[in-house]
């Protein structure tokens, strides 16, 4: 019986794809199979074949009759009907025809209402004639419903576990195929974090990518090596970069190059140019023959490296170069060059070409080149692994010999997902109307994206300076054992970026510390030196912060920065720092006698006004102030007071020794138009006691310093003491400017009207403290500390440029990041143990 196609198949009209296919299941059953649809003026249009009689027709065409071998029943598992909303189908099929040439038919599943959503592929079968046409279309369907098939599985993984779909994308924009990526990922555990995911796509990487990771066997072995690749890879510049290597490692006695490239003008001598600087012979080579001569006469060299000529991929002389190593008496080993730079469909084209030689002669490896070039590295991890091609050598630049590395299976791995400058222009970004209701936004998405770029940034910077990440707990250990106020500093950058943190918990918290921090570092008086610092916002407002620190009156350290202030400044203010502070001061309670150093001397009305207070205050002043000597009752500036020093000691000044010493009087300022306008007369003066302290080479007897202090302190403190205080107080002073970084450290000032502004400036202000006490500590841990965090903010350390606080700063910013990224705690070391020992 003969079955024509044109007769058995069926049209079907109806105004949806979903009525349509129910019209086809009702009429032909659920085995049914679909030959082509179409959108149509009536609606849609599905041409369909009962399962029977297209086998019966395809039996027919696999007939003797129809001169073709006979073919099974098809026994691959169907593949359900389906049932997605309506789409624009291909037009309909021209006229059937009878195909002799036999293929395997596709069937459909059953049609059930649990069947899957797949797409319905377009088939547009041809007649059944005297060609293959309709069998090759039936065989082509089978092809898109088994590659649709898969997508769904994949996809409904995805649903169940999104992360998988984001390790995918993220995978998939580094440069990987779809398929290697889809196939590492398949055995990945669900229910894993973003971190987790990639880190097993890491570890999965590592494990897959063939390195050939022992460099001195590769040069014991020795031998001959020829260097290919296609035009501009840069194979003349890798091979004087493997040249150099050999000859610091062999001699140059034992190392020959040669060169098959007599196209490119001035080729042979580029190569002759770097042999000549590494002392090594160079050859030019035409044909196999002169290769085979020339390798003969090089038989006694321990290692022989042949630059080759450039081909496309596609040039057909490429066989013609492999055939003329392949067949030389010296047996060539052959390394691949391959282009970072370049697309992975072309790697890929490349290996292949390059890869068989004659008598099964493979390549031996393969080296990257122009990694410092790439944008998607990926693509040529991919290629490696497909092709189980282990890699050599990284080249990343044009310095010989310097930019040419052993291949690191861990660091070609992470050079991958090293995050770019710009955003890739041609990856496709996710589609955000594809989320699905209840996911996260594409702001939250790409927010978590950011962070985890960091997490990785930072665990590959940990692994690039360090061994593992107990050197960096190890260095917080340090730290927090230093008593700087290490830990504190954490937990306030941690409540600067927590949005329910509030101002008044943060300015709690300062206040209980400040008054820990004196009860331990203060003997019986805690200074406290203030400031104002200028800052200016994200709108580029200006502010001034009026913040004080409170140092400790045995070391001069600062130990806390309870409050601060910030008021909108002005060109004509007048800043009188300290004024604001004293009186939050003076209504704490730090359980020490507080004192006020000043860095300029406040007006008469206000230090009668903090007498009455019981304010103590310690002020510098300038040399031209007017005083009276209340000891003779004449009236001189500061400068010309007769003064009688006590006995000169050794201390540093600006790192050398020199002689200092003291002298004290009491003076009463002199009273003037100022004091008279505000009131004040001559009986009201205080008397205050003035410190002098003067510096002298301790060689030459030379005046190196003179400066002056007033105060209104009793006896109960020695002049000596008061010319400490307030030497401490001027060299702590340039602290306050370091609250500029530390303010950008924890998010800046933001726009006005920001309700977190006055946190950070508080939080910025107490952790400025921690950065100037390690910046001034002594001892071999605090160097060894100093050096760590100057590495992590990446600014190169120089013997002639002293680490500066912003540097420090930075540093501690990225070290407060990376023990975050490792869940690492602070642990103070044990007296039995030596801090930082493994760093350096």
């Amino acid at each position: 019986m003969t079955h024509d196609v044109r007769t058995t198949a069926r049209k079907f009209v109806a105004a949806t794809s979903r009525e349509a296919l129910r019209l086809v299941r009702e009429a032909l059953g659920a085995e049914a199979i679909v030959l082509t649809n179409r959108a149509s003026a009536d609606g849609v249009e599905i041409v369909a074949m009962a399962e029977g009689d297209v086998n019966a027709a395809v039996a027919q065409v696999a007939s003797p009759a129809a001169a073709a071998p006979a073919i099974a029943a098809p026994t691959r598992p169907h593949i359900g009907f389906p049932s997605t909303p309506e789409a624009t189908l291909p037009a309909a099929p021209p006229p059937l025809r009878a195909a002799p040439v036999p293929v395997v038919p596709m069937a459909a599943a059953p049609m059930t209402p649990a069947a899957p959503l797949v797409a319905a592929p377009s088939v547009a079968p041809a007649p059944v004639a005297a060609d293959d046409s309709v069998l090759n279309e039936l065989h082509s369907m089978r092809g898109m419903l088994e590659e649709q098939l898969a997508s769904v599985v994949w996809n409904d993984k995805q649903r169940r576990d999104p992360v998988r779909g984001r390790v995918l994308r993220t995978l998939l924009g580094a440069g990987f195929s779809a398929r290697l990526s889809r196939a590492m990922l398949e055995k990945m555990p669900a229910g894993q974090s973003y971190a987790e995911g990639m880190a097993y796509a890491r570890s999965e990487l590592i494990r897959a990518v063939p390195v050939h990771e022992d460099e001195d066997a590769l040069f014991r072995q020795g031998g001959v090596y020829a260097l290919m690749g296609p035009t501009g890879v840069g194979k003349t510049t890798t091979t004087a970069k493997l040249a150099s290597r050999c000859v610091m490692r062999f001699g140059a006695d034992k190392v020959a190059l040669v060169t098959t490239d007599s196209y490119r003008i001035g080729a042979y001598e580029q190569l002759r140019i770097y042999g000549q600087i590494l002392d090594v012979p160079v050859y030019a080579v035409k044909d196999s023959a002169d290769l085979h001569l020339v390798l003969q006469d090089l038989r006694d060299k321990h290692l022989v490296l042949i630059d080759t000529v450039g081909m496309s991929q596609r040039d057909r002389a490429v066989s013609d170069q492999i055939a003329m190593l392949c067949t030389s008496h010296r047996p060539v080993k052959r390394l691949l060059l391959l282009n970072a730079t370049s697309h992975g469909d072309t790697l890929n084209e490349v290996v292949h070409a390059y890869r068989n030689g004659n008598g099964g002669n493979e390549l031996a490896g393969c080296i990257f080149t122009k990694v410092d070039e790439a944008t998607h590295p990926g693509a040529l991890i991919d290629t490696v692994i497909r092709h189980r091609l282990p890699v050599h050598y990284i080249s990343c630049g044009q310095k010989v010999p310097e930019n040419l590395m052993p291949a690191d299976r861990a660091q070609l791995i992470d050079s991958v997902f090293q995050p770019r400058r710009h955003s890739p222009l041609f990856v496709p970004p996710e589609v955000e109307s594809s989320e699905e209701p209840g996911a996260p936004s594409a702001q939250t998405v790409q927010a978590q994206a950011e962070a985890d770029r960091l997490r990785s940034q930072y665990h590959n910077l940990i692994r690039a300076m360090a061994h593992d990440a107990q050197e960096l707990a190890t260095a917080a250990g340090a730290l927090a054992g230093a008593q700087i106020g290490f830990e504190r500093a954490r937990g306030l950058w941690r409540q600067a970026g927590d949005e329910g943190a509030a101002q008044r918990t943060v300015m709690d918290d300062l206040l209980v510390h400040a008054r820990s921090e004196v009860a331990a570092g203060c003997r019986g008086h805690v200074l406290a030196l203030s400031s104002q610092v200028g800052l200016r916002s994200e709108g580029d407002d200006a502010y001034e912060c009026h913040t004080s620190l409170l140092l400790s009156d045995r070391t001069g350290q600062p130990l806390a920065a309870p409050n601060g202030w910030l008021s909108t400044a002005s060109a004509d203010a007048v800043r009188r720092p300290g004024l604001r502070q004293v009186q939050w001061l003076r209504q704490q309670d730090f359980g020490k006698s507080l004192v006020h150093v000043l860095t300029k001397l406040p007006t008469a009305e206000t230090m009668l006004q903090w007498q009455a207070q019981g304010q103590r205050w310690l002020a510098r002043a300038v040399a031209s102030t007017a005083v009276t000597d209340t000891a003779t009752g004449a009236g001189r500036t500061l400068a010309r007071l007769e003064h009688r020093f006590a006995e000169p000691r050794t201390v540093q000044f600006g790192g050398r020794p020199v002689l200092q010493s003291e002298a004290e009087c009491d003076v009463l300022l002199r009273f003037n138009a100022a004091a008279a306008a505000s009131g004040l007369t001559r009986a009201d003066m205080p008397t205050l006691r003035c410190v002098v302290t003067r510096i002298v080479d301790a060689r030459s007897g030379k005046l190196l310093q003179q400066s002056y202090a007033l105060s209104n302190l009793g006896g109960d403190v020695t002049g000596t003491q008061l010319a400490q205080w307030q030497a401490w107080a001027n060299e702590n002073e340039p602290c306050f400017r370091l609250i500029r970084q530390g303010v950008q450290l924890v998010g800046g000032l933001g726009e006005l009207g920001d309700p977190h502004m006055m946190k950070r400036v508080l939080i910025a202000g107490q952790m400025t403290t921690t950065v100037w006490r390690l910046l001034r500590a002594d001892g071999e841990w605090a160097d060894r500390t100093r050096m760590l965090l100057n590495q992590l903010s990446g600014r190169p350390a120089r013997a002639s440029r002293p680490l500066t606080g912003n540097a420090l700063y930075a540093g501690m910013g990225k070290l407060f990041l990376l023990l975050e990224a490792l869940g690492t705690e602070s642990t103070a070391p044990t007296q039995t143990s030596k801090p930082l020992e493994q760093l350096g």
